[in-house]
């Protein structure tokens, strides 16, 4: 297998050249598991770690290795290497670290298209769908909504659904698909571009293991079914993984994801809902927060139903939940900087022999 099968290319090559890495072989992330890589090149397959630079210059979690990364390595014994260089990203999806305060969690990186998978028999929820959306939005990676289980549902209930969702994302294609009969697997596979990357995002139990089982045609993950007592999934894939299709592409799988926390600064808000973001521009005050001021055309779009009213409470929520993020990143650099201070200080009454 080579390396341009699961996504290598000549921007990659130009960088390899420029770090001087000539001597070191280039594998890509397939999986991770605290802290040791799985990487797969040309060769094969490497245990790997990380070496103590990385380690110690890194100022966050974001700062280590990821599935879907580029990296040099070099081999110190039968399927193990060490992690040297960590290239750019080209895209990178992340969501606010669960439990940690001012924190994000990589989900993914080097991501070209998304699949957004959802279950139609479940917890389907368009809330959710846009959390998907706006951490994408946010790394520019492209988005296809996967709807999965048509087979429990008629045709016109299926056309209903999807109208309720065109009606609130725009722009985004939309694929209707079953696991079990088959149906719009094979639009979906026309979709996957040899060297292309994509992810699948989605709850547990929305058939994303299956759906990569079909997409592969061979039983590459476990299956699992949902739980008739909680009818929630069980967690089947326990940890992202990085898989090239023998028919073209290449596909992380993900853990289901719960809570999507948004952590968003660049713009990814803004682009899923783009709809708010214009009428915003026939507001009355510049700084509307469009909740309770007067002579807002936000507030004004939802109360003539010219905006949908879930939609746009979803946007307050999230937006809420964006800035909360950014005032609590700022509120911890603050606080490392004010640490910074005191050690600085303390060295230098140190030296003085003041202390």
């Amino acid at each position: 297998m080579k390396l341009e099968d699961f996504g290598y290319n000549k921007k990659i090559e130009k960088l390899k050249i420029q770090h001087n890495l000539l001597d070191f072989k280039i594998g890509r992330v397939i999986s991770e598991h605290k802290e040791r890589y799985i990487v797969k090149t040309e060769k094969g397959e490497f245990d790997t770690e990380i070496i103590g630079n990385l380690r110690y210059t890194a100022n966050t979690r974001e700062d280590f290795p990821a599935v879907g990364d580029w990296v040099a390595i070099s081999e110190y014994d039968d399927n193990k290497a060490l992690i040297h260089f960590v290239f750019p990203r080209k895209t990178i999806i992340k969501r606010q670290a669960i439990g940690k305060k001012g924190e994000q969690q990589v989900i993914a990186t080097n991501i070209d298209f998304a699949f957004i998978v959802q279950a139609i028999d479940r917890d389907f929820n368009i809330n959710r769908v846009e959390r998907y959306l706006t951490i994408c939005n946010a790394s520019n990676v492209k988005s296809i909504i996967i709807l999965n289980k048509i087979d429990l549902i008629n045709d016109t209930t299926l056309t209903d659904l999807i109208s309720k969702v065109q009606e609130r994302v725009k722009q985004v294609p939309i694929i209707a698909i079953s696991n079990k009969s088959k149906k719009g697997i094979e639009r979906l596979k026309e979709h996957l571009v040899k060297g292309k990357t994509y992810c699948l995002l989605g709850s547990s139990g929305v058939g994303k293991s299956s759906l990569l089982n079909n997409l592969s045609e061979i039983q590459l993950m476990k299956t699992n079914t949902i739980s008739a007592s909680t009818n929630k999934g069980r967690h089947v894939t326990s940890h992202r993984e990085l898989i090239v299709l023998e028919n073209g592409g290449v596909i992380i799988d993900n853990p289901g994801i719960r809570e999507v926390g948004i952590a968003d600064s660049v713009g990814g808000l803004e682009k899923t809902f783009e709809k708010i973001v214009e009428l915003s521009e026939n507001c009355k005050f510049k700084d509307c927060t469009h909740t309770i001021e007067i002579g807002c055309a936000v507030i004004s779009a939802v109360e003539s139903e010219k905006v949908d009213k879930l939609f746009y409470e979803n946007y307050l929520k999230m937006k809420r939940e964006k800035e909360h993020f950014e005032s609590t990143v700022a509120e911890k650099r603050q606080k490392d900087k004010n640490f910074g201070k005191m050690v600085k200080q303390f060295k230098n009454l140190k030296k003085s022999n003041k202390y």
